[in-house]
């Protein structure tokens, strides 16, 4: 495990050179909020950085319901008992195995690393808007139907699951760059995500934290480049347009 200090988070990377997974602690006044939970091994290396911070985890924020940010949820809660469990109302269907769609959303199948018997229900359903201490939560659905990302409202570190990638270059999710092809192959809409890239690159975000890669310093034209090459890709195949004007 890799661990990096940004300000008030942390990034803690497993696999770093191979296959990295990431999931972040961010530091309140007297606590940690996990935002994911990486793999199911990775519950003892997350333990351990936080006793090096030397602050309590009090959450285990999941910004979606994959397997590979899930991952050490359940042996955390065995070893956390108070800790929230904290999802999006949609994907804690997803948690619970339900891949069913809503109407009016993108009828594409949910892809991924969906639990078939997570052993972990949330204790607390977000909706967009909501507060997590100094997290704002943003729905961010396309990657997954309820996918969220997270800004920290004091310094503007966006918290982004897999809405965007930086492993082998920034992209947004469904866009698939060929050295690190996983995240826009587990993708659900990839026009969704388009949309939902759109709306986080607005918040413009003094650092981009995400599932997999490094994080980016000032990416705004970072991102409004992955944007636009999204935009080009996804042209060839279909007119660009809003999936659904709800996708919560």
């Amino acid at each position: 495990m890799k661990m990096t200090k940004f300000g008030h988070v942390y990034q803690l990377s497993f696999l770093p050179r191979l296959f990295p997974v990431n999931c972040y602690l961010v530091e309140e006044e007297d606590s940690l909020t996990l935002i994911d939970a990486a793999l199911p091994y990775s519950w003892r290396g997350i333990l351990q950085a936080a006793r090096r911070i030397g602050k309590p985890i009090t959450r285990i924020v999941l910004t979606h319901a994959h397997d590979d940010h899930i991952g050490a949820a359940a042996a955390l809660k065995r070893e956390l008992p108070a800790a929230a469990i904290i999802i999006s109302a949609r994907d804690a269907r997803l948690l619970a195995g339900d891949v069913t769609l809503d109407p009016g959303e993108d009828p594409s199948p949910v892809r991924g690393g969906v639990p078939k018997k997570a052993l972990i229900k949330p204790d607390v359903l977000l909706q967009d808007g909501e507060r997590v201490g100094s997290l704002l939560a943003v729905l961010a659905p396309g990657h997954t139907p309820g996918s969220m990302a997270f800004i920290d409202t004091r310094s503007s570190t966006l918290i982004a699951g897999d809405a965007f990638q930086t492993r082998a270059g920034i992209a947004v999710s469904g866009i698939v760059r060929p050295l690190f092809p996983f995240p826009a192959m587990a993708t659900w809409s990839k026009l969704t995500a388009l949309d939902s890239a759109r709306k986080l690159a607005a918040l413009e975000p003094s650092l981009l934290a995400v599932g997999h890669g490094p994080v980016l310093a000032e990416p705004q034209a970072a991102m409004r480049q992955a944007i636009k090459t999204a935009e080009r890709k996804l042209q060839r195949k279909e007119p660009l347009q809003h999936v659904t004007k709800n996708r919560a």
